[in-house]
């Protein structure tokens, strides 16, 4: 590859594609199976799905991260550059990924494409509309609220308490004036005058359904079991009760299947859904999981933020609802960042600093602690930057293999596929000789806050919990309607293990606050509100829309 180093979009628009035909082909998909969506975008037919359910399964490996800093991780790039890299090796690989949210490309965190080279194309695309699965998702939980507020307007026949309704609006971006709202101003016809709110479209339980779903006919049922809001009597009211499943249904007909397009490196990648780790579930759907599964002998796959959040609910939920056994995890870290952990200011990151390194190590150390709960081999990867050193280097893997794990140097952002050859020989070496022990944290049959208190003690490193007392109440309440058994999903910030993310490292002993707690019948988790964690994310004093311009001939700069 060599040459001058660009920006990540200028790489992107470089690269040759190939036609996403001949992408699909060298994994045994059929032209007549792809859906196009230009040269380079495909979905996959549901014929072609149903009929890879008698093929075994290869294996199956998380990449996972260290808690984000601002010195970057780079999650995404080692994942799409480990499936490069067994390319390399002559291994028939496939990546899962998620789809970028729009929020993020124009607010802070920029697009989810990987970086560097190591990364999938076409970029532009995938980090704007791609093909059109958050508008179809978006448009779906929109219908479900309009139904719903005209079912209140034409009379009210399920006597909806409006003072209880939980279901909000969605879109897919950044705005915080959107958070609460009051909905219902003018005259009689314009329906009731009440509070509402939005969330970002990734938050939204439609898109939580959309990626655990087995297939339509399971997508329907979940939908129908959606909780819109309480009756009078305090009594559930669901999209099935609405009579909105069928529509909803026929909005995200063509949501469900997964897309498939390419690294630079023509590794096929599915790319499909994409809830966020800090207040989803944070994993790409199960559909596009299971098929990389039955195409190749290994499939890649990341989950969102740090282990702690992430990995923890890919484990305990994705895996758990799905029959899912991963045979390994990629722990990715980065020297700077780790001395963010330790207190090093982010202008020192590029200098040597041991003392630095050894104080903010601990955070990769307890998510090293964490993956080994699971009893699924850990393999940490150092995404390496120019400014690290050959001490601080060895001072990390000497750290990793003392704590059980193989570790590797990755280059990919520099390099592509050759610059994760060593991270793939030491995942294979770890698949050959470290067998998989895989089992959740908790069981189905503890209760709701002994399953908090679960992750939140063994995950995060909290002392106690403290439930507000609107929290306990929604507890016993949903324990009342059944619920009780099902997972917990954790929104909590990305930035620490603990609720505060100003607590870097590794916080010990810390009071974890949940202040509020409420069922995703449809998704069949529980989520338990952290913090001050919020559902719809804002925009910074200079967000990234900034810098994103189109010139005449139509090339996008400024996107990353």
């Amino acid at each position: 590859m060599g040459g001058k180093i660009s920006t990540d979009i200028e790489i992107a628009q470089q690269a040759v594609m190939e036609p996403i035909g001949r992408v699909a082909e060298a994994i045994g998909v059929p032209e007549e199976e792809l859906e196009y969506y230009g040269r380079y975008k495909a979905k996959i037919s549901e014929t072609y799905l149903a009929g890879l359910k008698d093929r075994p399964d290869g294996r199956l490996i998380l990449v996972t991260a260290i808690n984000p800093t601002p010195a970057g991780e780079g999650k995404t790039t080692i994942s799409i550059g480990l499936g490069q890299a067994f390319g390399k090796l002559g291994k028939k690989a496939v990546v899962a990924l998620r789809e970028p949210s729009l929020g993020p490309c124009f607010g802070i965190k920029g697009g989810a494409a990987g970086g560097g080279y190591s990364q999938v194309v076409p970029m532009e695309e995938l980090n704007l509309h791609f093909t059109g699965d958050f508008h179809a998702v978006t448009s779906a939980n929109n219908l479900l609220a309009a139904l719903l507020d005209n079912h209140i307007q034409q009379g009210n026949e399920l006597q909806i308490d409006t003072r209880q309704i939980v279901w909000k609006r969605c879109m897919d971006m950044n705005d915080r004036v959107l958070r609460n709202i009051v909905v219902g101003l003018g005259s009689k016809l314009d329906g009731f005058v009440r509070e509402d709110h939005f969330v970002i479209t990734v938050a939204s339980e439609i898109m939580a359904i959309l990626c655990l779903a087995e297939d339509m006919k399971d997508l329907k049922e979940r939908l129908g079991r959606i909780i819109v809001a309480y009756n009078m009597a305090g009594e559930p009211v669901t999209a099935g009760d609405l009579q909105a499943v069928g529509a909803m249904s026929a909005l995200l007909k063509d949501a469900i299947k997964p897309n498939l397009i390419q690294t630079l490196e023509h590794t096929p990648v599915l790319v499909h859904g994409g809830p966020f780790a800090n207040i989803a579930h944070g994993c790409n759907s199960v559909r596009a999981t299971r098929a990389a599964l039955k195409m190749a002998d290994y499939c890649v796959t990341e989950a969102g933020f740090g282990a702690d959040l992430g990995a923890e609910k890919f484990f305990d939920i994705k895996c758990r609802m799905a029959s899912l056994r991963p045979d390994a995890a990629v722990l990715v870290a980065t020297v700077r960042a780790l001395k963010y952990n330790g207190g090093i200011a982010v202008d020192s990151l590029g200098v040597e600093n041991l003392d630095g390194l050894k104080r903010g190590i601990v955070n990769l150390e307890k998510h090293i602690e964490n993956l080994q709960k699971y009893g699924v081999p850990v393999v940490v990867t150092l995404n390496s930057f120019v400014s690290d050193t050959d001490a601080e280097i060895a001072y990390v893997k000497t750290f990793c293999e003392a704590k059980g794990c193989a570790f590797a140097l990755s280059k990919v952002w520099e390099k592509g596929g050759e610059g994760g050859i060593e991270l793939a020989q030491k995942v294979l070496d770890t698949l050959e000789h470290k067998e998989s022990q895989f089992h959740v944290l908790y069981r189905d049959e503890l209760s709701l806050e002994e399953k908090i208190r679960t992750v939140a003690k063994e995950i995060y490193g909290a002392g106690d919990v403290d439930f507000s007392p609107a929290a306990k109440k929604q507890l016993v309440k949903l324990t009342e309607l059944g619920f009780g058994t099902l997972p917990v999903c954790m929104a909590k910030n990305q930035y620490s293990l603990s609720d505060d993310p100003k607590r870097l490292g590794r916080p010990r002993d810390f009071t974890l606050t949940v202040r509020e707690v409420y069922v995703s019948a449809g998704a069949g988790f529980v989520v338990a509100m952290t913090g001050d964690v919020v559902t719809m994310p804002a925009l910074s004093k200079k967000p990234a829309a900034y810098r994103i311009d189109v010139n005449d001939e139509g090339v996008i700069t400024g996107l990353f």
